[in-house]
């Protein structure tokens, strides 16, 4: 038997699915061809490893056991937070609330400035605002 038959049929002679004449072939060339036995023992160490890692089926009422014990822990365990811890904590994250909008109105609104207190007075300031009416902007745009 050559060693290319040998490889097709090395995994069904290592589940011992072949028939008893091909069984005999294939150990009978696995005992002159070390290639061959070295490949056959890295398949069986292969397929070892694979079915030591197969997973199991769950038990199909386990999430069932899991809920009612929740469920029963649930009962058992009454509400521990007291009454005014759960009336406070809505007051203060409302009162921070209406603080914080309080405080966004305050930072919104525009200062008041008088310009009395300046040295320039507003016909001072105009030329400043308008200078670009001294040149015309097409000029000033091609320069």
């Amino acid at each position: 038997m050559k060693c290319n038959k040998v490889h097709s049929k090395l995994i069904f002679f290592l589940e011992k699915d072949l028939p008893v004449s091909e069984m005999e072939q294939v150990q009978k060339h696995l005992d002159e061809c070390t290639a061959c036995a070295l490949f056959a023992e890295e398949m069986k160490n292969t397929l070892s490893i694979l079915e030591s890692d197969k997973v199991t089926d769950e038990n199909p009422f386990f999430f069932t056991r899991v809920k009612a014990r929740l469920e029963k822990q649930a009962e058992e365990q009454p509400s521990t937070r007291p009454v005014l811890v759960r009336i406070l904590q809505p007051v203060a994250f409302s009162i921070i609330l209406l603080l914080g909008i309080y405080g966004g109105f305050k930072l919104g609104q525009a200062p008041k400035v008088t310009f009395a207190d300046s040295s320039l007075t507003e016909q001072e300031m105009v030329p400043f605002w308008n200078e670009l009416e001294d040149e015309p902007i097409e000029s000033f745009l091609m320069e």
